[in-house]
């Protein structure tokens, strides 16, 4: 029974990780089992430091995050699950990874590889709101019910059929499965970051400026191997940007670009208070 329910776990995890994203359609999970799996999974990567490090370098770095982006995001009338999900954010020591991902029920990891790479707390923020959009909007599970169907994952989290578990998780260890059905809960999560930005002291076009960057340094065409899963698995940057910008203009909020120094920006502040700080 153990041995199933750590293949489970394994096998979301890694949907987690590399996707997002299905149909519309209906959710077998509610909102405990969306916390339990997220208690889950977090106790799996605490259990796999190879794969997923946790940060161990100067606490002010994520004390930071969390007290001056991550919990003021939370703080937006927009959040529905503040008191329902069990938000909360880990680092991953991973400098070669342009990355960060959600599990069901809040908890949220950022790899030292984005930090580095960013150069603002507004484009941090704009990070953090999407992955907070994907827990908040239940991407991960209805990207499961829809995937698998209501009553062969009833099988599986039951563990009636352990074999079939099995080979899923093995399959999903070796390809990208569900990159198909990405677009439209990454779009989402993107609307999401820009609604719940607004109510913050950040500029809410966050969320485009590191594929502003990306573009500008050339790595959405190059693709080197820090951000070739990222870009594999995720919709077109270039696109992303449009259409934040268009949402924008749609709110009547002026369009401004990663470079900008203005002061809802926060350019110095991330310079001094995270970028500065991590070895």
């Amino acid at each position: 029974m153990e041995r199933n329910f750590r293949a489970l776990v394994s096998f979301i995890l890694v949907m987690f990780v590399f996707a997002g994203c299905a149909k519309w359609g209906l959710n077998i999970f509610s909102d405990t089992d969306e916390v339990n799996l997220g208690m889950q999974l977090d106790q799996e990567i605490r259990k796999n430091p190879k794969d997923y490090p946790v940060y161990s370098g100067d606490p002010s770095v994520k004390n930071y995050i969390i007290n001056n982006i991550f919990n003021q995001i939370l703080n937006s009338p927009e959040i529905k699950k503040r008191n329902v999900y069990k938000y909360q954010l880990e680092l991953i020591q991973d400098d070669n990874t342009l990355n960060a991902f959600a599990t069901p029920g809040g908890f949220v990891y950022v790899y030292t590889g984005i930090l580095k790479y960013l150069d603002s707390e507004t484009a941090l923020a704009g990070v953090l709101a999407h992955e907070i959009a994907h827990a908040e909007r239940r991407h991960a599970t209805q990207n499961l019910t829809s995937y698998y169907g209501i009553s062969m994952l009833a099988s599986l989290v039951l563990g009636e059929n352990p074999s079939e578990l099995a080979q899923i998780a093995a399959n999903l260890l070796s390809s990208l499965t569900f990159l198909a059905n990405s677009r439209t809960f990454e779009d989402e999560a993107d609307d999401y970051s820009i609604k719940y930005l607004r109510s913050t002291r950040f500029y809410p076009g966050g969320v485009k400026f590191f594929f502003e960057k990306m573009r500008d340094d050339k790595l959405i065409d190059s693709q080197p191997s820090k951000v070739k899963t990222f870009l594999s698995t995720h919709p077109d940057p270039i696109d992303r940007i449009n259409t934040a910008e268009a949402r924008l203009r749609n709110l009547g909020i002026p369009i401004k670009d990663y470079k900008s120094n203005d002061p809802d920006i926060f350019r110095n502040s991330y310079q001094i208070n995270i970028k500065s700080k991590l070895r």
